[in-house]
């Protein structure tokens, strides 16, 4: 956790300001929609200037490094960067239901979770609240915050924004969804998503490194990939774990999901109105064998 060090030093706070001086016209986003933040606009995510949250509990069903024994102590951030039409989250991510924090109040759910035995904070769908979250971290720090961080995201990051996170997230847990440029618009709203996606996870793991583990199995620090399988191809599986192996390396950490239902207004939405079937999982399962990418977890095969 080199958070503290920054924040010895008064670099936490260099990012902190940094990271505000940005909402002023926001680009923390890859929509850069440009909004006065600070002053109350709204962009794309439907975020102002206080953070937005839906749920702070200990949550225990994530990957086995991140949940443990006690649990991971999961913020779910209202709002998001994507609009994904099969979106299992919908009432939080684009309908925005939530309580309005301010930063010391969320300062306050961090270390409410950590006195509650979570082996870290787990920020869910946290893009759009970059400099806020920081913000937290800062005046949390103050008064004993020490576990890890975790930045539970959709993948849909700007590097720049990114940077602003080094030294600060500990273990980064972003999804791989596409490599079809037309499936990323018409079923997330994410133009340049493989693009930009796969700039972001580069960036990870240049900052985190490989997953990390204590002597218990619990994540310290690292890269953990999850990728959900989608009727039809429509994710493209096996090009993204191609990509990966051939691009991170065969030692990174796989979340390969069989878990997709038709959510939100997927059943109304081509291609995607039915649950992935159990071949589908399995030639995914295939690929990623294939690709000797052996850390990471599957899952039961879809009935």
């Amino acid at each position: 956790m080199r958070y503290k060090e920054m924040f010895e030093s008064g670099e936490l706070l260099e990012r902190v300001r940094e990271g505000y001086q940005r909402l002023r016209k926001c680009d923390i986003c890859p929509h850069a929609c440009g909004v006065d933040r600070l002053a109350g606009q709204v962009g794309r995510c439907g975020a102002g200037k206080g953070p937005r949250i839906a749920s702070a509990n200990i949550h225990r069903g994530e990957e086995p490094p991140i949940s443990g024994s006690r649990g991971s102590g999961t913020i779910f951030l209202s709002g998001c960067t994507l609009t994904c039409r099969f979106c299992q989250n919908f009432p939080i991510s684009q309908l925005r239901n939530g309580t309005d924090l301010s930063v010391r109040e969320l300062a306050g759910k961090m270390l409410g979770l950590q006195a509650r035995g979570a082996h870290n904070i787990n920020f869910v769908t946290p893009t759009h609240y970059t400099p806020q979250i920081m913000a937290a971290l800062y005046a949390a720090v103050q008064d004993g915050f020490t576990i890890p961080i975790v930045w539970n995201t959709s993948g849909y990051e700007r590097v720049d924004t990114l940077k602003l996170l080094e030294g600060i997230v500990d273990i980064y847990l972003p999804d791989m969804k596409y490599t079809s440029e037309s499936e990323a618009v018409r079923l997330s709203g994410a133009p340049g998503y493989t693009e930009l996606n796969r700039l972001a996870v580069a960036e990870m793991l240049a900052q985190v490194g490989h997953l990390e583990t204590d002597e218990d199995g619990i994540g310290t620090r690292g890269l953990i990939i999850r990728h959900l399988v989608l009727p039809e191809g429509a994710a493209g599986s096996a090009e993204t774990l191609r990509w990966i192996a051939e691009h991170l390396g065969r030692e990174t950490h796989i979340a390969l999901m069989s878990q997709y239902f038709p959510a939100h207004v997927a059943p109304e939405t081509p291609g995607i109105g039915r649950r992935i079937t159990a071949e589908e999982y399995a030639e995914a399962v295939e690929a990623l064998e294939e690709c000797e990418l052996d850390n990471g977890w599957v899952q039961d095969e879809p009935e």
